[in-house]
């Protein structure tokens, strides 16, 4: 069997994709990793200083704005 250009071009594109999911692999494998750090790194902080992960990013006023209004402490809730 003779290399055609049709069978070189389907090669070249199948060792692409191949290629393109092996990065894939790596990649998703290094963002769980880090995701799982980060986790474990805020429950270490929430535990030594009481602030919790969202008051940690941040976003602490929008938890407790929101707790607020379920509680109906807030009289501008809507």
């Amino acid at each position: 069997m003779t290399n055609t250009p049709a069978n070189e071009s389907w090669f070249s594109q199948r060792a692409q994709a191949q290629i393109h999911m092996d990065q894939l692999k790596r990649v998703e494998l290094f963002n769980g990793r880090a995701a799982m750090v980060g986790i474990v790194l805020g429950i270490i902080i929430e535990g030594l200083t009481g602030a919790g992960i969202v008051h940690q990013i941040g976003l602490g006023a929008l938890v407790d704005g929101y707790a607020a209004c379920q509680a109906k402490f807030l009289p501008f809730c809507f």
